[in-house]
Protein backbone atom coordinates (compact mmCIF):
# COMPACT_ATOMS: atom_id res chain seq x y z
CA UNK A 1 0.00 0.00 0.00
CA UNK A 2 1.10 3.09 -0.52
CA UNK A 3 1.73 6.26 2.13
CA UNK A 4 -0.94 8.92 1.51
CA UNK A 5 0.58 12.56 0.68
CA UNK A 6 -1.01 15.71 2.00
CA UNK A 7 -2.31 17.73 -1.07
CA UNK A 8 -3.21 21.39 -0.91
CA UNK A 9 -5.21 21.46 -3.53
CA UNK A 10 -8.29 19.85 -2.38
CA UNK A 11 -11.46 21.50 -2.14
CA UNK A 12 -15.00 20.21 -2.14
CA UNK A 13 -18.69 21.93 -1.93
CA UNK A 14 -20.26 19.06 -0.77
CA UNK A 15 -20.02 18.57 2.58
CA UNK A 16 -21.51 17.55 5.31
CA UNK A 17 -21.19 18.75 9.14
CA UNK A 18 -20.72 15.95 12.12
CA UNK A 19 -18.75 16.39 15.46
CA UNK A 20 -16.36 13.84 15.59
CA UNK A 21 -13.92 13.20 19.28
CA UNK A 22 -10.82 12.00 18.23
CA UNK A 23 -7.49 11.83 21.03
CA UNK A 24 -5.51 14.66 22.11
CA UNK A 25 -2.40 13.30 20.50
CA UNK A 26 -4.09 12.45 17.26
CA UNK A 27 -5.51 16.42 16.89
CA UNK A 28 -1.55 17.21 17.34
CA UNK A 29 -0.94 15.60 14.40
CA UNK A 30 -3.51 16.97 12.28
CA UNK A 31 -2.55 19.93 13.48
CA UNK A 32 0.54 19.70 13.00
CA UNK A 33 0.27 18.31 8.99
CA UNK A 34 -1.99 21.11 8.65
CA UNK A 35 0.39 23.73 9.26
CA UNK A 36 3.31 22.04 7.49
CA UNK A 37 1.16 21.85 4.51
CA UNK A 38 -0.74 25.41 4.65
CA UNK A 39 -4.01 23.86 4.72
CA UNK A 40 -6.99 23.63 6.88
CA UNK A 41 -7.51 20.83 9.48
CA UNK A 42 -10.59 19.85 7.75
CA UNK A 43 -9.02 19.11 4.66
CA UNK A 44 -6.20 16.31 6.29
CA UNK A 45 -8.92 14.76 8.18
CA UNK A 46 -11.26 14.51 4.92
CA UNK A 47 -7.53 13.72 3.05
CA UNK A 48 -7.20 10.91 5.43
CA UNK A 49 -10.77 9.77 5.33
CA UNK A 50 -10.63 9.28 2.11
CA UNK A 51 -7.57 7.28 2.14
CA UNK A 52 -8.76 4.88 4.87
CA UNK A 53 -11.57 3.99 2.88
CA UNK A 54 -9.47 3.50 -0.40
CA UNK A 55 -7.34 1.26 0.88
CA UNK A 56 -9.54 -0.86 2.89
CA UNK A 57 -9.38 -4.66 2.75
CA UNK A 58 -12.10 -6.91 1.51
Amino acid sequence: MSKLKIKSDIKSNDTITRTIRISGSTYDKITKLAEENKISFNSVVNQIIEYGLENLED
